[in-house]
């Protein structure tokens, strides 16, 4: 195969500035002879398929904000480096099987999403949104007393439902914490849980049943979607704790609000099946629900993450190595 000679960024202004901050940008300039730079914004699907036909580049670098590609490609286009996650809305599977190349940010992110699962853990266990809700209003004086309910990471046992990237770095953060870890996933092999000290549970049921503090990693596909029902969520243990940093539609939302409502457990959430999430939605201001919208990872200051892999396997890919986080055809089913 020729070396590839040009290479179309579809970046924003905003997007080069966080993902690709100096010199990350300069080197991606220089990585080939033809390089050509448009800001996608208020660009149509037609317009940006007449820019990609024009410059018909060997590679595309895509990020947010890069339109959904045409059926048909332009012929050099041979390799697709999109900096963050999921390809669904840029792409078809047919694209895939046709042959296109594809990455995405792959693990670049996972330590600041498991980070983030770290935190709603803490905050769950710690209260922390119903201190933050009494102890902020005027007037009321909000204090400990015999009575409040605070806890301790230390020595407790965590259930994890999925085990991608994101999964394996939160059971590295939780070593310091001595907890016990077990896993619901597919793909966790005897090797793979001696790996990162870990064990397999038995089956769903026993995740939620067994352990005092569950988290929900699984990806968001026809057969998960739902699959955390009324009955599994009524098997955490009163005083547990149940937190969703994967995707929002694979939990019953409904059933986890009333089961929200009655204070029996602690949630922290960072997905939801609507978003944003709706202003009347009844998980606000509940206080033993700790909300975030969204922005588990990467956090903006960590964007830069992203862009140095996709400069990675961009680099690799010109010199006629093999990239990493290759986006196949069953990765792409399996994605949200």
């Amino acid at each position: 195969m020729l070396k590839p000679a040009s290479l179309f960024a579809v970046l924003t202004p905003a997007e080069v500035r966080e993902f690709l901050p100096e010199p990350m940008f300069g080197q991606l300039r220089h990585l080939v002879p033809d390089f050509r730079l448009l800001d996608p914004s208020g660009i149509s699907e037609e317009v940006f398929a007449r820019e990609l036909a024009t410059t018909n580049p060997d590679i595309l670098l895509g990020c947010w904000k890069t339109p959904r590609l045409p059926d048909r490609p332009p012929p050099r286009l041979r390799y697709l480096c999109y900096m963050t996650g999921s390809v669904k809305k840029l792409l078809s599977r047919t694209h895939l099987e046709r042959g296109l190349l594809v990455t995405n940010w792959g693990g670049s992110i996972s330590r600041t999403v498991a980070e983030a699962a770290l935190f709603h853990i803490l905050a769950c266990l710690r209260n922390a949104s119903q201190w933050a809700i009494a102890m902020h209003q005027p007037g009321v004086g909000a204090w400990k007393n015999g009575l409040t309910d605070s806890r301790s990471l230390f020595c407790r046992s965590v259930g994890i439902h999925g085990f991608g990237p994101v999964a394996r770095e939160l059971t590295a953060l939780l070593k310091p914490w001595q907890c016990t870890v077990s896993v619901v996933a597919p793909d966790l092999t005897p090797a793979l849980a001696a790996t990162h000290g870990v064990r397999a549970a038995d089956s769903l049921e026993s995740l939620f049943t067994d352990h005092e503090i569950v988290v929900e990693l699984a990806p968001l596909i026809p057969a998960t979607t739902g699959v955390v029902t009324e009955r599994l969520l009524r098997l955490i243990r009163p005083g547990g704790v149940f937190v969703n940093v994967g995707r929002g539609a694979v939990v019953d939302e409904s059933a986890l609000l009333r089961i929200a409502r009655e204070g029996r457990i602690s949630i922290g959430l960072d997905v939801y099946t609507t978003e944003p999430l709706p202003a009347d939605s009844g998980f606000r201001a509940l206080p033993r629900v700790n909300l975030t919208p969204h922005l588990a990872g990467p956090t903006i200051d960590r964007y830069p993450d992203a862009g140095a892999f996709a400069l990675k396997n961009l680099q690799a890919h010109v010199e006629g190595r093999a990239a990493e986080a290759i986006v196949t055809p069953e990765i792409y089913d399996q994605s949200s």
